[in-house]
């Protein structure tokens, strides 16, 4: 047991270093990708067209189980910001489209925009290497935020976050 103890402090030591040499070299916000795609309903979406507003971008697929958790805390969060310049755009990589995102949007209740890219087009664009990620983008169209893998989107610690972003003034 005295043996594990210096081993455990050396390991936890290395991973907070590790930690803080990865929040540091973490890129700094960049141009976020255009796109065009169409949503449900044949509507095209344009991100530039939502230039000048907060945008929750989120990567995702109907058979991806924890994109499925964490759509009810996404759509929480839409509703509650969904007054002010705040934007959700959801994109399913779905290959089947519209007839496997349909029943599943209308089984959960979503009500933010889900755009469909079956071909798979934007997820590398973004440098997507998994499902769910989510990018935020900022009023100047730059991603401020990249996470990978389902978050509480409903939580204090997020909202806060986004309303920081939201009472920035947009650019001039």
């Amino acid at each position: 047991m005295n043996r594990v103890l210096p081993i455990v402090f050396v390991a936890i030591a290395l991973a907070a270093v590790l930690g803080l040499q990865y929040l540091q070299s973490r890129p700094t916000a960049y141009e976020a990708p255009d796109f065009s795609l169409p949503d449900l309903n044949g509507k095209t979406h344009t991100l530039s067209e939502y230039k000048g507003k907060v945008i929750f971008l989120n990567l995702w697929t109907t058979w991806c189980p924890p994109c499925r958790m964490e759509m009810p805390a996404m759509e929480r969060l839409y509703r509650r910001l969904r007054d002010r310049d705040f934007v959700m755009l959801a994109v399913s990589a779905d290959e089947a489209g519209k007839e496997a995102v349909a029943p599943f949007v209308e089984e959960l209740g979503l009500t933010f925009p889900i755009l469909l890219d079956p071909e798979g087009r934007l997820s590398p664009r973004y440098g997507v290497t998994g499902y769910p990620e989510t990018f935020v983008i900022n009023r100047e169209g730059k991603v401020v935020e990249h996470m990978i893998g389902p978050a509480d989107w409903q939580s204090e610690e997020m909202v806060g976050f986004f309303e920081s972003l939201l009472d920035e003034p947009p650019a001039a």
